[in-house]
């Protein structure tokens, strides 16, 4: 039997979220669910991505603000389960609930796509006012994340939110 283990705290959850680069991004309009895969940032408690002014992801976000966000990664290798089960692999997992909105402010999308592009490209140079003109850039502030580490014998569980 897995030992299991519940834990209060971001900290874990925030390093999956600083090591990864794509998540998935679960909206829903008129109880339709769509999710979309993308690259993102994570900084102070958002998630940052950016995207055309245009699309389905807008649509979405605009019907209903509400999303969840979901990073996952393989830790190890697929083995036998200990228990017997056919195969098992380490992972850890992180779901992120908030409400998504669009930076209108210049200064303020300026400065995430900023981080986002330094994020991937490290060492770029700041982006033009041109260039951030032509970007939409979305931010989501996290109301809660929850995590799983899942290891050969125990599974932890973490949770945060902050402090209303």
């Amino acid at each position: 039997m897995q030992e299991q283990e519940i834990v209060e705290s971001r900290v874990e959850i925030e390093k999956v979220l600083r090591e990864e680069d794509t998540g998935y991004l679960g909206l829903s309009m008129g109880g339709k669910p769509y999710v979309v895969p993308l690259n993102y940032h994570y900084m102070d408690g958002r998630i940052i991505f950016h995207c055309s002014f245009t699309g389905k992801k807008l649509d979405y976000m605009k019907a209903n603000p509400e999303v969840c966000f979901a990073v996952g990664r393989q830790a190890g290798q697929v083995r036998e389960h200990p228990g017997g089960d056919p195969c098992h692999v380490d992972s850890d997992s992180v779901i992120c609930y908030g409400r998504a909105r669009v930076l209108e402010d210049i200064d303020e999308r300026k400065s995430a796509l900023n981080a986002f592009n330094t994020r991937f490209r490290p060492g770029a140079q700041e982006l033009t006012l041109e260039r951030v003109l032509k970007c939409c850039v979305v931010e989501i502030r996290i109301s809660e994340m929850t995590g799983r580490q899942e290891r050969e014998k125990k599974r932890t569980y973490w949770r945060w939110r902050p402090l209303s």
